[in-house]
């Protein structure tokens, strides 16, 4: 029987539990960078096997969103750096979550206004659960439909590329343990994965392989940089955030991911469930494809409870169980799940933006029971 509550040995790496911390936009960095506060946040929750940042845009035209915390200037490093000495302060293990919106973002947060990037210059539906978090035409932040995109240039891919590469090597000057970069959840690189975004005619469009062109060099380049055991990645089989539906080719798209990856020696590879009307979207049964194809660490978030994480990985079809909003209410949420002790709930209204409200105010249990 598999323990979710032992250590777990990275990559050389002994994580102090089997308990992921997953990465979760939470707008409190003022600048684009990390502060004291977003130090006591992450402490607080260090108690994790492993930490992964929220998503920390690799260059201003990944961001998507006002006031995360970014990582490509000197004083983002600077902000990252006072986060990861105080996550070590209490023996944790913290990756940074390296990332690129795409077209997923807004004139407002882009330079000189321009407009936001894909891979086609085919516009993200309207809808609620398509927006972003950006300036309001009065200069409020507000919730908003992304603008359209324009479609990269072939000859502008190389650069986005490097703007990785770049943060990687600002996250180990930062103090991180890794990175992970994020492919999943309807931002640039699942945006360039699915063909209902991606009606490109060159290397980077069209057949499986193309599709997956962008991921495959932007991770060679960056374990060329930092070493594979420092890399990890984010995916997400079968999502369908931010208009990009599921398409025939899915399982096919992935488990060919799953088999080039495996020739990579990564860190992990970390699966993100997204589901759909509160349904799994990701089986057993392809969970154990997946883990029979690719040979490595697999995390996987989305929905787990302290019961279906045990069975997952009592029957080995992931190696470490990642956990989002409970995190958010339960600083102490590996010492909760020891002990099957009560959650605390989260307010939704305080998840994005504010100060140290729904933040870093949440009770332990230990101050509960006082």
């Amino acid at each position: 029987m598999t323990n979710l509550f032992e250590p777990y040995d990275l990559d050389g790496r002994v994580l102090r539990n089997r308990i992921v911390m997953a990465p979760m936009t939470r707008s409190r960095s003022a600048g684009y960078a990390a502060n004291e506060l977003n130090a006591r946040y992450y402490q607080q929750r260090a108690g994790a096997g492993l930490i992964i940042t929220e998503g920390t845009p690799v260059s201003p035209q990944g961001q998507g969103y006002i006031d995360v915390p970014a990582i490509y200037s000197n004083e983002q490093i600077a902000g990252w750096k006072v986060v990861t000495d105080a996550v070590h302060e209490t023996g944790g293990t913290i990756f940074a979550q390296i990332w690129h919106v795409g077209r997923m973002s807004h004139t407002s947060l882009q330079p000189d206004g321009g407009a936001p990037v894909g891979p086609s210059d085919k516009p993200v539906a309207s809808a609620p659960g398509n927006q972003v978090y950006a300036y309001l035409p009065d200069g409020n932040p507000g919730q908003t439909d992304p603008s359209p995109p324009r479609a990269l240039a072939t000859e502008e891919i190389p650069g986005i590329e490097e703007d990785f590469v770049k943060a990687a090597h600002n996250a180990i000057k930062a103090g991180f343990d890794g990175v992970e970069i994020h492919a999943a959840n309807g931002y640039l690189f699942e945006q360039f994965l699915n063909p209902h975004a991606n009606a490109r005619d060159d290397r980077y469009g069209g057949s499986i392989e193309n599709r997956a062109r962008l991921i495959l060099e932007t991770v060679d380049k960056v374990v060329n940089a930092i070493g594979a055991d420092k890399v990890g990645i984010r995916l997400s089989p079968n999502s369908q955030l931010f208009d990009l539906p599921n398409y025939p080719e899915n399982k096919e798209t992935y488990l060919y991911l799953a088999a080039e990856l495996n020739k990579r020696d990564l860190a992990y590879i970390h699966l993100s469930d997204n589901r759909v009307r509160g349904e799994s979207v990701l089986s057993e049964a392809f969970l154990k494809q997946f883990k029979a194809t690719y040979g490595g660490t697999v995390i996987l978030a989305g929905g787990l409870t302290r019961e279906n994480a045990i069975h997952l990985l009592d029957t080995g079809l992931i190696d470490l169980a990642a956990f989002g909003q409970p995190f958010i209410a339960n600083p102490d949420l590996v010492e909760r799940l020891q002990n099957n002790l009560p959650l605390n709930s989260p307010d939704r209204e305080t998840y994005y933006g504010g100060d140290d409200k729904g933040y870093t105010d949440y009770a332990t249990h230990v101050t509960d029971a006082n």
